[in-house]
């Protein structure tokens, strides 16, 4: 059980875990955060003091980047006023994006969790508060700390990094496929699997987000996506086939864009890595990375948007754009990051 004295607040962005049957039909994010505290056996058993804040009651899928920046704001607030941890609850159909992001953009040693539920609390057996307290025992949890931003549901803890919503609707949809969860919330207790890794800051965007387009290539695809999309977007992540292929139709289009502006190689398999030299064909990963794409290695197209976009908004330059995504994909030593963590403010 974790130390007394550990202080734990509970941020409420909205989603399923908040929602409630509306008059005209459905559910929709109604409870504030001291509802869902309220709704959690055990809580008081812990010893973690809890606070609350409502910020957002939306569903996931229209959280923004605007709400995150300000997340980001008002979580290094709570650090500065000396919160131990963070939980954010919110809508899931985002939580394998908004988590990684957030975990890019905060450096401090504190640990944040996101967590959210696949069943409403009208529904029978509602997971939301099973969740919420499994996320709490973690946030407060000095072994948690210097891991980023942490993903738990189900009792399973996952890296931000990794993890991804494998099932529109089954309750055991977070899924980290390389590599699995760092750990397990067993008894009331946080227990992982590892040491807390390398840890990857990248600073807060100055001017907004930029626009990072995502294509997915897919059969019989003659590139219709990609006219004219250099006018529309600041960067681009191309979700391939296999280990990063495309039809060769494909390769002028891909060229001309990645001397205009970062393009980023990643894999719309979900699973497993691009790779860098094995396949020689034109549209092979071999010929798309020499023509001057970025394989995302083991990083998930969802997760290189995010990546990209907020290289761009840090105003990396193209060489540190490429060494950090190197990095990301695992082809690189996470030792040489360009960007040191521990200057960051929160820190």
């Amino acid at each position: 059980m974790p130390d007394k004295a550990r202080r734990v607040v509970v941020i409420a962005l909205g989603g399923t875990i908040a929602m409630t049957p509306a008059a005209a039909g459905g559910v929709i994010p109604a409870l504030s955060a001291e509802d869902l505290i309220a709704s959690v056996p055990g809580l008081a058993d812990t010893g973690v003091t809890i606070d609350v804040m409502d910020f957002r009651r939306l569903p996931g899928a229209s959280l923004d980047f605007a709400d995150l920046t300000a997340l980001i704001d008002a979580m290094y607030k709570l650090f500065a006023d000396g919160a131990d941890g963070v939980v954010i609850t919110q809508g899931t159909d985002t939580i394998e994006e908004t988590s990684y992001l957030l975990d890019l953009w905060h450096a401090a040693h504190r640990t944040v969790v996101v967590t959210g539920a696949m069943r409403n609390p009208a529904m029978a057996g509602a997971d939301g508060p099973a969740n919420l307290l499994a996320a709490i025992l973690t946030a407060a949890s000095p072994q948690a700390e210097c891991r980023g931003v942490l993903v738990v549901l189900a009792d399973e803890i996952h890296a931000a990094a990794r993890v991804r919503k494998s099932h529109s609707t089954s309750g055991a949809t977070f899924q980290s496929p390389n590599g699995g969860p760092v750990g397990y919330v067993v008894e009331g207790r946080p227990l992982f699997l590892d040491a807390p890794p390398q840890r990857r800051w990248i600073s807060l965007p100055a001017n907004g987000f930029p626009r990072v387009g995502l294509i997915t290539v897919t059969l019989g695809d003659h590139g219709e996506l990609l006219d004219g999309i250099d006018s529309k977007v600041d960067g681009l992540v191309v979700a391939a086939m296999g280990v990063g292929h495309v039809p060769d139709r494909l390769v002028p289009a891909l060229e001309r864009l990645a001397t205009d502006m970062p393009v980023v190689l990643a894999s719309r398999t979900g699973a497993g890595p691009v790779l860098c030299d094995t396949y020689g064909f034109p549209g092979s990963e071999r010929d798309l990375i020499g023509r001057g794409l970025l394989p995302a290695g083991f990083l998930h197209a969802l997760k290189a948007r995010l990546l990209l976009g907020a290289l761009i908004a840090a105003g990396a330059d193209r060489q540190e754009l490429a060494h950090a995504v190197a990095v990301a994909a695992g082809y690189a030593d996470p030792a040489t990051w360009p960007w040191i963590a521990e200057t960051a403010q929160g820190a």
